[in-house]
């Protein structure tokens, strides 16, 4: 597998590019590109891992050649949440770089399974498949936001709260990839009883769990390892799909339209990336009414990207 980092020396990219080349399969190509001078030194800092993954780092003028023959690209690439900023206001700045990363992926690499990590997802996904429209190579099997973390989270914080073991745990996690958007159904979680204050506090922090971590490193970056983390178990999971397997993960995929354009649910992944979108189930009602009460903003996220690229 040829897997590529878009944005690889930032702080969620050199974390990610580690996973990567501690634990992609053997024989695999890694290529790293980032705009900052530093990228050689972070490929080459690698390199020195023994793992028989080979790694290359790809300066400013080098993102075509870091695409060919890509089978996986993933975009952490952007400019991080500071305290303060909500999602939305990281919008100007990373719509852009959206756009103009993906038109090199729609010309090098059309073919390769895009996770876009770079916030705001609800937003960026959106971007990234108008301008696939607009190349005419646009495959939405092959697009997907990674929502990874909210499920981590979720599964840590349940784990925590009942003094499980989060490996064990699953916890389905619906919606966007921002605040109130993120819908975790506590209710679907097998052998684990919560009370309704339990729920709506679990809710609350798993949503708000970014602006937990930008606070707490109290202006020093937005979260990067856990982050990092999701977005490697991600790409595996796209990896083994690509390698004949069946694999199930969250992300955030257009659907059949039925909650909104793009939306956050189980996906089966194979060959061609999404082989099917499996059914969240049955909600509670505090899930239903938090799901009524998101679809609209999360429209309007969707709405704001699609506007941004065919401005």
């Amino acid at each position: 597998m040829k897997v590529v980092v878009l944005g690889a020396a930032g702080g969620i990219g050199q974390a990610l590019s580690l996973l990567l080349k501690t634990q992609l399969p053997a024989g695999s190509d890694l290529a790293l590109f980032d705009i900052a001078p530093v990228t050689p030194g972070v490929a080459v800092d690698l390199s020195h891992i023994p793992t028989a993954v080979s790694v290359k780092g790809y300066g400013q003028d080098g993102l075509v050649q870091a695409l060919e023959g890509a089978d996986v690209v993933l975009i952490p690439a952007g400019v991080p949440r500071k305290p303060g900023m909500d999602r939305s206001d990281l919008f100007n700045m990373n719509a852009g770089i959206i756009k103009n990363l993906v038109e090199h992926i729609a010309d090098t690499c059309p073919k390769a399974l895009i996770g876009i990590i770079t916030n705001p997802v609800n937003t960026t996904v959106a971007i990234a498949a108008e301008v696939l429209k607009a190349k005419g190579v646009y495959d939405k099997n092959r697009l997907f936001g990674v929502t990874t973390l909210d499920v981590i989270r979720a599964e840590t914080f349940v784990g925590e709260l009942k003094g499980l073991n989060p490996a064990e745990l699953h916890v389905p996690v619906i919606g966007g990839h921002s605040g109130t958007t993120i819908l975790p159904l506590l209710s679907q979680v097998k052998g684990v009883e919560f009370s309704q204050e339990e729920i709506e506090s679990l809710t609350h922090r798993i949503q708000n769990a970014g602006t937990e971590v930008v606070e707490a490193k109290a202006g020093g970056g937005s979260a990067t390892l856990s982050m990092g983390q999701a977005a490697a178990r991600f790409c595996f999971s796209l990896v083994k799909g690509l390698q004949g397997e069946a694999v199930t993960e969250y992300a955030y995929v257009e659907g059949d339209g039925s909650d909104a354009q793009y939306f956050a649910q189980a996906v089966r992944l194979g060959k061609n990336g999404v082989e099917e979108i499996l059914p969240y189930g049955e909600l509670s009602a505090f899930e239903a009414k938090a799901k009524a009460d998101m679809l609209d903003g999360l429209k309007k996220d969707i709405q704001m990207g699609i506007d941004f690229a065919n401005q």
